[in-house]
């Protein structure tokens, strides 16, 4: 049993990547900071591109000058003293902002550690420079159209020069607020004041080390300065990126012999005219004498004085000879800067946070059962005494449509729905606004009427309106079609439950009061099963699953408007790919409900069956009393569709997304993951344009590794995808859009015309 749920969890989640997200500061589109007037500018964005970094830059002084508090902390008392803007690098993102800055007529000073444009002067020798996007014109005065570091160099310290921009050779520590001032704290130095500040350091933190013995000699190099001290040398280069491949290039060029070792069984992260040359030159001796060797799916375990030591994944360890290693493998961002200035680091959490999540979790807690009666009676507390809303007058004669808007007005349900109709409405507004491109515009909108006209006018305003006109009325044309959709009950506000209405939009088992009911109604079960079982399947085999997830479900229209800016907070890695099957779980829970009320409609209404299934339905002590049990929350209504898909749900959007119900225990979700395995549809990737800068993966609120199928030019088949668009608006080179492939084959057969991506949308225009 264990062997095939393991196999089954496999299958359905846990084969697809799971990579994590770099802790990087949390910033928005216009890289402003959890500090007010504080904003960051180039690669610590992560978008590791010159272009980005120069736009970057000068958007930071735009982003600034607009700010209503930097213009009247400017429109104060003139002090000499005190700076427009302290800008913190004088890389190219410092260096265009500094440039912007002039233009718009701002004083400043640009402060740098080391020298200008240092990252570029570390640059190997002849290192060929990545100018991609080419279409992409850089705002503001600073150019970059050089191809090979000197002549980049050059270029840029040409510009500068020329322009009069000499930064301040100093170590900014921390960035402190004074009042409503920055104070950038410089040691031994006398603080610099200033009323905004651009960091603009990118990633200047520590190399990332291997964690081996012997990383600490001499011989181990975390950057390549000239290729030519390394001739006629051993030399192994550790990574799977641009700056190893290029780094092993260079060397085996210059006359050295090289290894290339790299954890993964394949280069997925270089730019794809990288890979062909490391392809090309592995075993193949170059005009110089140097050679280059790939070690792929190998780990080094041990650096010794005059040999190196790896291991394969087949645990075989092999030992090689070498002067000289280079780990190539990045650095970390300068997260101890960054928390010392009271910048929000993504993903860590801090005791305002922790207490936030608490007091945001007890609203939620109090608000669903207010409006819904299932675990802590506060809806009985608040009926009995009388209070909001059940103290309002009901109309004696309702005829009128505001005789019955007042009557809907009696139920917290139609409060908490009209707040959701105009928080997806307003929230919706405000996503268009932040990423214009078609496909936004189209799913928002109908996000947007589906959640206001059937899912909000119609149960509470417009067909409880027509039964008072007597549409409904025996002997009228619509009375089976109402007493079979609708009946008659005595504890329903309008006489009919309307309510289930719900179900001709949200199906079962995400709704599933229409076949979970206390009488056998067979119009609401046969449309649920046609639902679930053929039109969904359907839709999911062409458009994938977010075709419904994303466009028509009331908790994905919340969460693509309201959880819009909090995307980023959902946690990757492979511990939550497998806490997925928790859907799993969930929807064979509904099975077995589903199973008993098929069994129970066939047997006496006091048959064992039918109170078990009361009993895990509703949870209600007199059931589990007969049963020999005592009471208990562990109910499908409260533990499932309360506390999982309300509390939780809902309450978790501002700290882990608004998708975590969705992901990770939504039975219709984990029913259609199920259907996606076999879905047409993926997110098509240009490996060309992949920059491998994982900011498709860091926006996925879904937890998806979309930059391990991106880097490598495949589709996307991770069935977890709702079709949100984030990855194909956020991806900065315009890798990704939407499509269909052949399923045998895997070849893709369609491109959807609606563009989501707005550099897709640029190029086109």
């Amino acid at each position: 049993m264990l062997t095939w749920t393991l196999r089954y969890t496999h299958w359905l989640h846990t084969q697809w990547p799971a990579g994590t997200v770099e802790p990087l500061p949390q910033v928005d589109d216009e890289g402003r900071t959890s500090v007010p007037r504080l904003i960051i500018a180039g690669d610590l964005r992560g978008i590791p591109l010159l272009k980005f970094a120069a736009n970057s830059g000068t958007q930071a002084i735009e982003t600034l000058h607009i700010d209503p508090q930097f213009q009247r902390l400017r429109q104060k008392a003139a002090d000499p003293a005190i700076t427009d803007v302290a800008i913190i690098g004088a890389g190219v993102a410092g260096t265009a902002a500094a440039l912007a800055a002039r233009q718009a007529g701002l004083s400043f000073v640009v402060i740098e550690a080391v020298a200008p444009f240092a990252t570029v002067a570390d640059f190997p020798k002849g290192k060929p420079i990545y100018t991609y996007p080419t279409a992409l014109k850089v705002a503001g005065e600073l150019k970059i159209t050089a191809a090979i570091k000197e002549e980049l160099l050059t270029q840029l310290q040409a510009q500068t020069s020329a322009l009069g921009i000499q930064p301040l050779i100093a170590s900014v520590d921390h960035i402190k607020k004074q009042g409503e001032l920055f104070a950038v704290i410089i040691p031994a130095r006398e603080p610099l004041r200033a009323r905004g500040v651009v960091v603009a350091i990118g990633r200047s933190g520590n190399y990332r080390r291997l964690g081996v013995a012997g990383e600490d000699l001499d011989k181990v190099y975390y950057r390549l300065h000239d290729p030519g001290d390394f001739v006629g040398k051993d030399v192994l280069v550790v990574g799977g990126g641009d700056s190893a491949a290029e780094t092993a290039l260079a060397l085996a060029q210059a006359g050295s012999r090289v290894t290339l070792a790299y954890r993964g069984q394949e280069l997925a992260r270089p730019k794809p005219e990288n890979t062909a040359q490391l392809h090309q030159a592995a075993d193949t001796p170059t005009a110089s004498g140097g050679s280059l060797t790939l070690m792929l799916g190998s780990e080094v375990t041990r650096i010794d004085a005059a040999q190196v030591r790896l291991k394969n994944t087949k645990g075989e360890e092999h030992r090689l000879p070498n002067d000289a290693v280079l780990a190539m493998i990045g650095r970390e961002a300068p997260l101890g800067f960054l928390r010392r200035s009271g910048v929000k680091i993504r993903g860590e959490w801090s005791w305002k946070r922790r207490v936030s999540l608490g007091l945001i979790l007890l609203a939620a807690l109090f608000i669903y059962h207010w409006k819904t009666d299932a675990g802590i009676p506060i809806k009985h507390w608040f009926q009995q005494a009388g209070l909001f809303p059940f103290n309002l007058a009901r109309p004696a004669d309702p005829a009128s449509l505001w005789d019955t808007l007042v009557i809907s007005m009696g139920q917290p349900g139609f409060y908490y729905s009209l707040a959701y109709c105009a928080c997806v409405a307003f929230f919706g507004y405000r996503r268009c606004r932040r990423r214009p491109t078609p496909y936004i515009k189209a799913q928002t909108l109908t996000l947007v009427l589906i959640q206001c006209l059937p899912l909000f006018l119609l149960p509470y305003l417009l067909l409880p309106w027509a039964g008072y006109q007597g549409c409904f009325a025996e002997g009228r044309a619509l009375n089976p079609l109402a007493d079979a959709l609708f009946p008659e009950s005595p504890w329903a506000e309008h006489g009919r439950e309307y309510w289930r209405s719900l179900g001709l939009i949200l199906a079962w088992p995400l709704f599933f009061w229409n076949v979970f009911t206390a009488q056998p109604l067979g119009s609401w079960l046969l449309i649920s099963l046609i639902q679930t079982f053929v039109i969904i399947p359907l839709i999911v085999y062409r458009w994938g699953k977010g075709a419904y997830c994303g466009w028509i479900c009331s908790c994905g229209a919340l969460a693509e408007t309201l959880a819009d800016a909090h995307r980023q907070q959902m946690p990757h890695g492979p511990g939550w790919n497998r806490l997925n099957m928790v859907g799993q779980v969930v929807l064979a829970l509904a099975f077995l409900l589903l199973a008993l009320r098929l069994v129970g409609w066939l047997l006496p209404a006091d048959h064992w069956v039918t109170t078990l299934y009361m009993g895990l339905l509703m949870g209600r002590k007199a059931d589990w009393t007969a049963l020999g049990f005592p009471f208990t929350f562990l109910n499908y209504v409260w533990l499932v569709d309360l506390f999982l898909a309300g509390v939780l749900g809902v309450g978790l959007y501002w700290h882990f997304s608004g998708r975590t119900w969705c992901r990770f225990a939504c039975p219709l979700a984990a029913l259609m993951h199920i259907y996606a395995r076999f879905s047409r549809f993926r997110i098509l990737a240009d490996k060309k344009k992949c920059i491998s800068c994982n900011v498709c993966t860091s926006v996925c609120h879904q937890g998806i590794d979309v930059m391990a199928f991106a880097n490598k030019g495949r589709p996307m088949a991770d069935p977890q995808c709702v079709r949100c668009s984030a990855c194909v608006a956020a991806c900065p080179t315009g890798v990704l859009q939407f499509g269909q492939v052949d399923p045998r084959t895997g070849a893709p057969i369609q491109v959807d015309p609606l563009i989501a991506s707005p550099v897709q949308l640029r190029e086109k225009s």
